[in-house]
């Protein structure tokens, strides 16, 4: 049988036989029925057979129904009805409409439709139209008992056939066997109830024939057409003129649907004037429904009708109960018990959640739909009417929505790092007496958004590290942390700052990505640098992604990692200062020289301390702790060596201390020619006890011959040319006849802006100081860089002007005094 769908405010597939009067009523009531829609389907249809396409008579796109969770909702405890995702309505259960609508000629379902993004609900209403699936059954045989006497025309009530069946589907006509006596008649009441009467057409005679066997068959209209037959037996009795007579004709009782078993529902009454057996009456129910069998019991002999079963408005509303009073002659009166059910709040409000979204963004706006709760409740009236309210207090509240539906929707802004989710209490309580409520809860959980930049532990951030740190070491971790959760959590570190004094940063530091551990990509050095900073940047993995920045500064930690250096006095090759010249009568704290050193480290690693560590006579010289300078501890003695060696140790104040040794020549003497042979072959032996190479040794006599030579050249031109000067003829004479040791007499140092000549007098054995010409000193100085192991001999002018000063009667050869002697 096909689908049928039901234009709007048709109810009934019979109103087809009505057009003009339905066309009337939907236009009068469009504004009211119009939004429901209506579609009649046969029953017993199988599972899975069509209904219609509810999704293109809603006027919904196909296309996005699977989005939009097109769904059956329905209130029944079953699903007679599913849609699929391209809006197609099935039939989802068997649909039996005598146990759905029993008794009821019209019969219908309704449910709704209910799609999300946006949300709606379509009412949908479905009859059940009735097939020809059920014969005609009687209940039982009838056995009558009909008195010989009675007249023809008697009538004898005869049970009807039941077919569940409506409509053309239902009985339609009875049909009785053929026999003389008896035909059978159809009767309808005052209530439109149709009853079955035997018409006694002929007398009977029970000599004759006792009983009679009659065969009634009951007919429906369906197609085909089913029947059901019942065997009438009459019994043919004495006679008995008297029948039966109830108190009343019917009997009205109101029963709460919680009324206990075996509680008295009414005793029936029916007297008979006859006598003996005749006026014996026996009780029976007559036309039962069939929900009612169970649940009420007829005493026979007293005519209690009591419970037997529970009561359920619900299930049965009303009930209609025929009872036959039968007398001992055969002779029956009949009437009928209208059962009201009272209903009782025994029937809690059911909350079913449509729809709901377990998962809600913290950033949702007020007003964002939750949930579509169902409130439900069994019971009628006030009984049925039930309230939602949420138990705890929360950031949502229920919204009435239409009929028993409520949207619950948010009323605040949400904020997960305050609450992460909520536990929603919803509580149905309807308005009986007592009343009942229902309580039902549903977890919320609050999703994260990246709403929170990430915030670091410290601003800024300072380290402090070692030079001399290995690379690739790490010297610090910064850390930041993220309210947020999952991956608006996660946080990537980089450096920001690209150039650290113009080199990039790269090359001082590297950090990791994921730990924020900094490493150390070179060797630190306080010398170089002592301090630098540069910028981090904290990003989370969010869309889109929040920063923070955070500035680090480094500070380089010094170490006692440098020696100290010696600047005073210049050290030869072989690590010995020169040769310093202390007069003999040199006073106790004679300022003899100074050391001077320095160390490139800072704070108490930069701090230096002058010892004597070793001294040819240890009590002859003292040095300061602090100052460097070497003063005469005590005055010279006859026995003390002319030379001295003294050693002096220079050591900073780090942890471990470090230092470094200056070895200084002491000489004592007025005249530097007293102590120069034993200079010269202190100098040779120790040229010699060094042994380093023996060809040094011979190259450096060479070079020192080649010089000796070309000094006297020059000096011998000199003399030729300048004719007037006496000092150089006798400087030449003196050289030329000079027996004495063999050492050169032109010094200079290229650390003074002067040159100075020593003349040594033949006759006196006196020394004799001059200032050489401009040109003189330069041939001087260039034959001295030609020979750098030359000896030369200088002394300030200031020194030989304080000499002159304060000893002018030994002259000016007398005071000189030698400051450095540079050995080559």
């Amino acid at each position: 049988m096909a689908v049928r769908r039901i234009r709007p405010c048709e109810t009934d597939w019979r109103v087809r036989r009505q057009v003009p009067f339905s066309f009337l009523i939907c236009w009068l009531c469009r504004s009211v029925c119009g939004h429901i829609h209506h579609y009649s389907v046969p029953e017993e249809m199988e599972k899975g057979s069509l209904v219609a396409n509810i999704a293109m008579d809603l006027g919904l796109n196909v296309n996005n129904l699977t989005d939009r969770k097109l769904r059956v909702v329905s209130g029944t405890k079953k699903q007679y009805f599913r849609v699929n995702w391209n809006g197609n309505l099935y039939i989802n259960e068997r649909i039996d409409r005598e146990k759905i609508c029993p008794d009821i000629e019209i019969c219908s379902l309704n449910f709704e439709t209910v799609v999300e993004n946006p949300l709606n609900v379509f009412h949908i209403q479905v009859s059940i139209l009735d097939i020809n699936d059920n014969s005609p059954s009687f209940f039982r045989s009838n056995v009558l008992e009909i008195g010989e006497l009675i007249m023809p025309g008697t009538r004898f009530p005869v049970e009807n056939a039941r077919d569940p069946d409506i409509g053309t589907n239902a009985i339609q006509s009875y049909q009785l066997e053929i026999n003389e006596h008896f035909i059978m008649d159809e009767k309808e009441n005052t209530d439109n109830m149709k009853y079955l009467e035997l018409v006694l057409q002929k007398p009977l005679d029970r000599e004759k024939q006792s009983t009679h066997h009659l065969v009634l068959t009951a007919r429906d209209g369906g197609d085909p057409v089913r029947t059901g037959t019942s065997l009438i037996v009459v019994n043919v009795i004495d006679a008995n003129d008297n029948s039966p007579i109830f108190s009343q004709e019917s009997y009205k009782v109101r029963l709460k649907e919680n009324t206990p078993n075996n509680f008295l529902v009414l005793q029936l009454k029916a007297s008979d004037e006859d006598e003996g057996t005749n006026a014996q009456i026996t009780y029976l129910l007559r036309n039962i429904p069939d929900s009612s069998h169970d649940i009420f019991t007829l005493d026979p002999v007293n005519g209690e009708i009591t419970i037997k079963g529970s009561l359920d408005f619900e299930e049965t509303g009303n009930l209609k109960i025929g009872v036959e009073a039968r007398d001992g002659g055969g002779l029956v009166a009949h009437c009928k018990v209208l059962i009201e059910i009272i209903d009782e709040n025994d029937n809690a409000p059911e909350i079913t959640l449509t729809s709901i979204s377990t998962l809600v963004p913290e950033d949702s706006p007020p007003g964002t739909v939750i949930a579509l709760i169902n409130v439900h409740d069994r019971d009628s009236g006030a009984n049925g009417e039930a309230i939602c309210h949420i138990k705890d207090h929360a950031p949502l509240k229920l919204i009435s929505s239409s009929s028993n539906y409520y949207k619950l929707v948010t009323e605040n802004i949400l904020d997960r790092e305050s609450v992460s989710e909520y536990n929603i209490t919803i509580i149905a309580t309807d308005k009986g007496s007592p009343s009942l409520s229902t309580m039902k809860t549903l977890q919320l959980q609050i999703t994260a958004i990246n709403d929170n930049m990430p915030t670091f532990e410290q601003i800024p951030y300072i380290s402090y590290v070692l030079e001399n740190n290995s690379p690739g070491v790490s010297i610090f971790s910064i850390k930041a942390s993220d309210p947020d959760l999952e991956h608006n959590s996660l946080i990537t570190y980089t450096v920001v700052t690209t150039n650290v004094e113009g080199v990039p940063v790269s090359a001082f530091i590297s950090i990791n990505s994921k730990t924020g551990i900094i490493y150390a990509q070179r060797s630190f050095d306080y010398e170089q640098f002592r301090e630098f900073q540069f910028q981090v940047k904290a990003e989370d993995s969010g869309t889109p992604p929040l920063s923070s920045n955070v500035t680090v500064k480094v500070f380089v930690l010094d170490q006692n990692d440098n020696v100290p250096k010696i600047l005073y006095p210049s050290l030869r090759s072989d690590g010995s200062a020169l040769f310093e010249m202390i007069p003999p009568s040199a006073e106790v704290g004679y300022l003899v020289t100074k050391v001077v050193a320095v160390d490139v480290d800072s704070g108490h690693n930069a701090w230096l301390s002058y010892y004597l560590r070793q001294s040819t006579e240890p009590a002859l010289f003292k040095v300061g702790l602090h100052t460097g300078e070497i003063r005469t501890s005590r005055a010279f003695l006859e026995k003390d060596s002319l030379k001295q060696r003294v050693v002096i140790l220079v050591k900073d104040n780090g942890q471990p201390p470090l230092s470094t040794t200056v070895t200084l020549n002491m000489v004592f003497s007025e005249n530097f020619q007293e102590v120069l042979p034993e200079l010269s072959n202190q100098s040779a032996d120790s040229d010699y006890e060094s042994n380093l190479h023996l060809y040094l040794v011979t190259a450096l006599a060479l070079i020192t011959f080649l010089f000796l030579m070309t000094v006297f050249l020059m000096l011998v031109k000199k003399c030729l040319r300048a004719k007037k000067s006496t000092v150089l003829k006798c400087l030449s004479s003196d050289l030329c006849s000079q027996t004495g040791p063999s050492f050169p007499s032109h010094y200079s140092d290229g650390t003074l802006p002067y040159t100075y000549q020593l003349c040594a007098a033949k006759e006196s054995g006196k020394n004799t100081f001059t200032f050489l010409e401009a040109n003189e000193q330069r041939e001087i100085i260039n034959n001295h860089n030609s020979a750098d192991n030359a000896a030369i001999l200088f002394m300030s002018s200031q020194d030989i002007n304080l000499k002159r000063e304060n000893d002018p009667d030994r002259k000016v050869s007398r005071s000189i005094s030698l400051s450095i002697l540079r050995q080559s």
